[in-house]
């Protein structure tokens, strides 16, 4: 039997929007149309460079932060859940609501009424991660890089607000949209490690890797085409989705295209991986 509450007055769906390895620039750069109506676009920055920890800090409730100078941390944080109060439509709700779990999905499912969903992309988000915890359902997309693909399984219900975390990887490596077919994807040998320079070496696996400069270049555009494809299919995920719906798109890092001698996300302190994208607003909204 369902025992959680009955959601408060003005909880509205809030679904969050991972593009998968997204550098700021890369998005910028692509001038998305959808997305650039959605709100502002800010340069945030990931708590994390590497999906897991990324994803799991979201789920606290804290998104990709401002980095903000002379403040406290546990000031920002108030702030941040207070941003989140706004997200939901729930203005009364407070700081202390969502401690001592701090679990975003538990807050929202036991102490809200909320249905939680999620679908991922990555393989490395599967159900049987601790990521899947307090979440009604965790589905493994049909595919790696089709956002369209997921928005046919997304369900919303009339009863009560749903949260949906929702992982897409068009922009992760090998950076491609559905229509590409999968024999002229770039193979990178050795791609799961990370690149770097040993003093003032050669970059390290440079030759196994079979690319330079100008491949690392083009692996870059990659990524900035992939934004404006999943810009399209963001314009029909919004059209999809119930009046007073919340979205915040975002990405769990950045990706290196060799700045710095690196490759990839991973264990990278690097500005361009930390960086992204960050845009949220009300769709559909009730007139």
């Amino acid at each position: 039997m369902d025992n959680r509450p009955v959601p408060p007055d003005g909880a509205r769906n809030f679904v969050l929007l991972i593009l998968d390895s997204c550098r700021f620039d890369s998005f910028m750069a692509a001038k998305p149309v959808t997305m650039n109506a959605l709100g502002t676009v800010e340069r945030r920055y990931s708590y994390a460079t590497w999906t897991m920890p990324s994803h799991f800090n979201m789920l606290t409730g804290l998104l990709p932060h401002k980095s903000p100078t002379h403040v406290f941390a546990s000031t920002y944080y108030k702030q941040e859940l207070a941003g989140l109060a706004h997200r939901l439509g729930i203005p009364q709700m407070g700081f202390v609501d969502m401690v001592p779990r701090l679990w975003l999905p538990h807050f929202l499912r036991t102490s809200l009424g909320y249905h939680t969903r999620s679908v991922v992309s990555m393989p490395v988000l599967n159900g049987h991660t601790p990521l899947n915890v307090d979440f009604d359902s965790w589905q493994l997309a049909p595919a790696h890089n089709d956002l369209d693909a997921i928005i046919p399984l997304l369900t919303f219900s009339d009863e009560r607000p749903t949260f949906y975390l929702i992982n897409t990887g068009e922009t992760h490596y090998p950076y491609a949209t559905p229509d590409e077919p999968e024999s002229e994807w770039p193979v990178i040998h050795g791609v799961h490690g990370v690149f770097k320079r040993a003093g003032d070496g050669p970059m390290l696996t440079e030759a196994e890797a079979g690319f330079d400069d100008e491949r690392l270049a083009q692996l870059h555009r990659r990524q900035i085409h992939t934004v404006s494809w999943v810009d399209r299919s963001i314009e029909r995920l919004i059209d999809s989705l119930p009046a007073n719906t919340w979205l915040t798109v975002t990405a769990d890092h950045g990706e290196l295209f060799g700045e710095g001698g690196y490759f990839g996300h991973g264990p990278i302190m690097h500005e361009k991986v930390m960086a992204v994208p960050f845009v949220e607003g009300l769709v559909n909204a009730r007139t």
